[in-house]
């Protein structure tokens, strides 16, 4: 069972970032008074009426985020892993509707890899951009950037974390490994020499820990990336949420009192970051809960192309949601060199929502 309070906390950010409106998320949340599993108003039962009521009204993918809510954080249960099966249901549906957007199941060492994809092709092959979410986003939170990024001439691959929604794999040191046995699969059908990473959080640090080693990786854009303090520095990991313990721990396999001993060597030293020699876009939140302040300096510290945001929230930016997914769009164009029309657009349109933000930053 989950801490209510917690929960409802950390659920905003993926709610904005899903854009479900205040008022959807806040009707449900009234409804809420437990965790208990199938119980009348518990988390999975009452956000997965809600997606229910979406899916009446034949919107599948308004359905499909509710849904991913409601098995937030992780499956602990029968209704947040029937919420989580409808989730990818609804999501299929509405993908169905969509040009060029398609489901894959890949075959790695160690597990299955499920994959929402766009732009794929053995003719002509595209630049690919790699898209991952954290420790609780499943890839159906991804949706929309298949199409947008299909029709900037890229392929286009969403996947989840290890042990993450239909990822089958083990969350483990050697995790990274999944990130080049994607690029092995694809490589008939993308150009992966080229390959450009949106990875948030979590899947940031596979991000960077994969490009060490892996050239075809040209940039990364991440958003409150854990890098060094958060795994080896136990004084900060004692204070990080009891939902973030508890998702690492039933991801890693371990228990959360194992956790700081078991992440110990996970963090990037100074002579690896020093060594990364691609562009890293990363967006951090200057009161973050989870990341503690010390990865930004570490990071100005030793990566040579580092290019950062702050802004003034928590863990995920939730109130900086428009911000980020602007950003993040730019980020890529420019890590790929573009200075169209469209960048120029996105520069415009980011500088006032930063603008705005401030303002509003200020007003609170």
């Amino acid at each position: 069972m989950n801490d209510l309070d917690e929960l409802r906390q950390y659920m905003i950010a993926h709610a904005h970032a899903q854009q479900v409106s205040r008022s959807t998320y806040r009707q449900v949340l009234e409804r809420i008074d437990n965790d208990d599993d199938s119980s009348p108003g518990s988390w999975a039962v009452e956000w997965s009426a809600a997606a229910r009521a979406e899916v009446r009204r034949g919107r599948h993918l308004d359905a499909s985020h509710l849904y991913n809510i409601a098995r937030f954080p992780y499956v602990d249960g029968p209704s947040r892993r029937t919420a989580a099966e409808e989730g990818v249901r609804a999501f299929g549906h509405w993908a169905r509707g969509k040009p060029g957007i398609h489901r894959e199941e890949l075959p790695l060492a160690g597990g299955t890899l499920a994959c929402w994809t766009a732009g794929l092709s053995g003719n002509g092959r595209r630049p690919l951009l790699l898209v991952m979410g954290g420790i609780v986003s499943t890839k159906e939170q991804w949706g929309a950037v298949l199409g947008h990024f299909r029709r900037q001439g890229m392929a286009v691959v969403v996947t989840e974390m290890p042990g993450v929604g239909e990822n089958t794999l083990r969350y483990d040191k050697d995790s990274p490994g999944l990130l080049s046995q994607l690029l092995d699969a694809l490589r008939d059908r993308a150009d992966v020499d080229h390959t450009y990473v949106l990875a948030m959080s979590f899947s940031g640090h596979l991000a960077l820990r994969c490009a060490l080693e892996d050239r075809r990786i040209r940039g990364i854009v991440t958003a409150g990336a854990p890098v060094a303090g958060f795994f080896d520095d136990p004084a900060w990991f004692d204070g990080v949420p009891r939902i973030t313990k508890d998702t690492l721990s039933h991801l890693t396999g371990v228990t959360p009192e194992e956790l700081p001993d078991h992440l110990g060597d996970w963090a990037l030293t100074p002579r690896q970051l020093s060594s990364l020699e691609i562009p890293v876009h990363y967006l951090a939140s200057l009161r973050d809960e989870i990341v503690p302040p010390s990865e930004v300096e570490l990071l100005r510290a030793h990566v040579g192309r580092l290019r950062l945001l702050e802004t003034d929230d928590v863990h995920g930016s939730p109130h900086h949601a428009t911000q980020t997914r602007l950003w993040c769009a730019l980020a890529i164009q420019e890590l790929r060199g573009a200075r169209g029309l469209q960048a120029t657009a996105l520069r415009g349109l980011l500088s006032l929502v930063r603008t705005r933000d401030r303002l509003v930053d200020v007003d609170d």
